[in-house]
């Protein structure tokens, strides 16, 4: 089942079980990937899983911007926060710092990154092997780390 047919069941459940954070949450991120697969692949583009996974990390920045602002503002953030943890059911298992460590340096390795110069070369490589699963800024800070 694809991941925009997995949002669509959800849906369904939240509507059933009346559960309108959820329900409205389900409803901006099928806008959303629908939305990013137009903008680039035009009007008849298909709503692939690399799409989804990419409104849903953009939903979920979005929303921690949010909580950042109202906590600084003194207000309760807790529907955003519950709207993260509707999000994150659609993310794939994160990796540990140690597996991701392993692929940096094997990374680095293969590509023969040895100072800070090469950091836009091997965020890239490092980010496609990764695929998603880890925070793209405990990769930055690793590799980072690696090449100074």
């Amino acid at each position: 089942m694809s991941l925009i047919q997995q949002i669509d069941s959800e849906i369904k459940n939240a509507m059933l079980a009346r559960r309108t954070v959820a329900l409205d949450t389900l409803r901006m991120l099928k806008s959303a990937a629908k939305y990013a697969a137009i903008e680039q692949g035009g009007a008849s583009a298909e709503v692939t899983d690399a799409i989804v996974l990419g409104a849903v990390r953009k939903q979920i920045k979005m929303r921690q911007d949010t909580i950042a602002s109202y906590e600084q503002a003194g207000r309760d953030p807790q529907k955003e926060k519950d709207e993260i943890a509707v999000l994150e059911k659609f993310l794939p298992v994160q990796m540990s710092e140690a597996e991701l460590e392993q692929i940096v340096k094997a990374t680095l390795a293969e590509i023969g990154a040895t100072g800070k110069k090469q950091m836009g070369e091997a965020m890239k490589a490092v980010q496609a092997k990764v695929a998603g699963r880890a925070d793209g800024k405990l990769v930055s800070s690793l590799v980072g780390k690696m090449l100074s």
